[in-house]
């Protein structure tokens, strides 16, 4: 086998399946079969982000590819593609990775930049898995996965687990399935677990990063499942109401770039990169931190008991 080039591509394997399965789900919910709302310019937003998505990844690719062929060329170790257990360890590398760089994307207002669009919907189905980045390899997120072609994993093992991962995630952005058997609830990522995740609830904020196993969220702590006392509501903490695709795709590079036009200080310019999103000099401005903390504050006050005058 090749180890610098795949022999074969899971995403561009699995798009007939998506386009079918969207379909189906499509018709389902118009008989009422299952739960999934669709809006039509919601849905060719979403469509349309994911062409940007591959167009962009021709063009940006070849860096991330160049980058990963350099670091394999001077690997730690020979690990050899024909191996199961090189298989089994790079399943689990690379959602470990998949995770840090998620919950970075979420985290880290650079990076979340050219992840918001993902969560821009407020609608939750299966063309919501197709709304990807179109400035992903520019905020150079990809260069987490060096550490892994370091190690000895060749690019085409990289990029057909990366592949994998992708495909995996595309069946839990749906509403029409409730929960899976409990033992796959405990181990893998699930439609339950992804709504929590794209939901705007304070509840549910910042939570669930998994890629294909929940288990990293329960052992770093992100873990929250979905409560039947609280539906989510999809979207961003301020949503775009806009179907523009320019704005979808660029709206927080955008912000970024008025921020850090009216900065007046270095330590403004990286909070207004890196800081969370929402950051801002004078805290005024919400971030997942304190919309948090304002839902707990307004928790305990409602479960506190009553005190007699």
């Amino acid at each position: 086998m090749d180890p610098l080039h795949a022999p074969f591509d899971p995403v561009t394997l699995a798009i007939p399946f998506f386009v079918l399965a969207i379909i189906l789900e499509i018709a389902l919910a118009r008989f009422k079969a299952v739960k999934a709302h669709y809006e039509t310019r919601d849905t060719m937003a979403s469509l349309a982000m994911g062409l940007g998505s591959n167009v962009a990844g021709l063009i940006t690719g070849g860096l991330a590819f160049a980058a990963t062929v350099w670091v394999w060329k001077h690997r730690a170790f020979d690990i050899p593609m024909t191996a199961v257990w090189a298989w089994v360890a790079i399943f689990f590398l690379e959602d470990l990775t998949y995770y840090w760089f998620h919950r970075l994307s979420h985290e880290r207002r650079f990076w979340w930049a050219a992840h918001v669009n993902h969560h821009s919907s407020q609608h939750y189905n299966l063309s919501t898995a197709l709304r990807q980045t179109w400035t992903g390899g520019v905020a150079a997120t990809w260069a987490l996965w060096l550490p892994l072609a370091f190690l000895g994993f060749p690019p085409a093992m990289l990029a057909i687990q990366k592949g994998i991962s992708l495909v995996y995630q595309f069946w839990i952005h749906t509403e029409a399935i409730r929960r899976m058997p409990r033992w796959f609830e405990a181990v893998f990522n699930t439609p339950s677990h992804h709504r929590v995740h794209h939901a705007r609830n304070p509840r549910y904020l910042d939570s669930n990063y998994a890629g294909i196993l929940i288990v990293w969220d329960k052992l770093f702590g992100t873990f929250q499942p979905e409560l039947d006392e609280e539906t989510p509501r999809y979207g961003i903490v301020k949503n775009l109401n806009n179907f523009n695709i320019l704005r979808v795709a660029f709206h927080e590079w955008a912000g970024i770039a008025k921020d850090l036009a009216g900065a007046r200080s270095p330590r403004e310019v990286v909070g207004y990169l890196f800081g969370a999103p929402g950051w801002s000099p004078d805290g005024s401005r919400d971030t997942s931190a304190t919309l948090k903390a304002q839902w707990e504050a307004e928790q305990a006050k409602r479960d506190a008991p009553d005190v007699a005058a």
